[in-house]
């Protein structure tokens, strides 16, 4: 460990996530750096890439001079412990320091002030993380628009646009669900939405940013977009039965991500599946930054 112009060791914990990336940076519980910046650059598929754009982060937000104690990290799209290691060990040189990275599902437990449980992020999309008693990482879900996704923003849009689909084969008349997917996606008809859906560069944000007229349709009144939105709860609590059904403890599920804390309906459907599938599951809504999680992780570091 180098020299520190701080009297105790300073720890630094970083959230990348898929737009934004929060690094905090405590000496003791004096907090020394408090940055937020956009995500651009992040390459999480190249480890040496990654571990310099990391390295970079640190150097420009802490003091001059400062030199962290541990660093640890919670990694948008970093999606397995091989790849996390590679990060890790390309970023240990820049600082000769303890370093770590993980998937940045896995900050939600730590962040929540607990030892074990499961996080379960639905934001644009959706991904369940846990570690079994031995400390053996679980991931399930997070597929991307796609393929899963289920229960996050875009892929609550898709299976909209499927319900739609499916209720303008059958001859019904369009309800507010299919009003608003037609204005949303500026087509004049539902056959149109599926070419709609194709032209997107990027599925999961640009699906994604649709989800508010789901829930507006499913508030209206739309039995179309209620059982979209029941099914994503009922998705979202397989996720956490997936973990529990690999030994995963789940007594515990720590919840984040802009669309199931925003949406009292996916929240309240979600909870009401998680007592069907996981009996005694309790959800605990993230009430704090991710990056706390990053920095309870470096500090077990040191």
């Amino acid at each position: 460990m180098q020299d520190s112009p701080f009297p105790r060791p300073l720890v630094v914990g970083i959230d990348v996530g898929g737009t934004k990336t929060h690094l905090r940076a405590y000496a003791g519980d004096d907090l020394i750096a408090d940055h937020i910046r956009p995500s651009d650059g992040w390459r999480p598929h190249d480890p040496v890439a990654a571990a310099g754009w990391l390295a970079a982060l640190v150097t420009g937000a802490l003091p001059a001079g400062a030199r962290p104690s541990a660093v640890a990290v919670g990694g948008h799209a970093c999606e397995t412990p091989r790849q996390c290691a590679q990060i890790s060990a390309a970023l240990h040189p820049h600082f000769d320091a303890p370093a770590s990275v993980v998937g940045d599902a896995e900050l939600l437990v730590p962040a929540a002030g607990l030892a074990r449980g499961a996080g379960l992020v639905a934001g644009t999309g959706s991904v369940a993380v846990g570690r079994r008693e031995d400390g053996t990482l679980v991931q399930v879900g997070g597929w991307g628009a796609l393929l899963g996704d289920e229960g996050g923003a875009a892929g609550l849009v898709r299976e909209a646009v499927r319900a739609v689909w499916a209720a303008h084969d059958r001859g019904e008349e369009p309800d507010e669900l299919t009003k608003g997917l037609l204005a949303a996606f500026g087509v004049p008809d539902v056959p149109a939405l599926g070419g709609a859906l194709e032209a997107t560069t990027s599925p999961s944000a640009d699906w994604g940013r649709h989800a508010p007229v789901v829930f507006a349709a499913a508030e209206s009144g739309s039995s179309l977009a209620g059982t979209v939105v029941a099914e994503g709860g009922r998705s979202l609590a397989a996720l956490v039965a997936r973990l529990a059904a690999r030994g995963v403890p789940v007594d515990d599920v720590v919840i984040a991500g802009g669309t199931v804390l925003a949406q009292p309906a996916l929240h309240d459907a979600l909870l009401a599946s998680l007592a069907q599938l996981v009996p005694g599951a309790r959800l605990q809504p993230l009430r704090v930054p991710p990056v706390e999680g990053a920095v309870e992780l470096a500090r077990s570091l040191v």
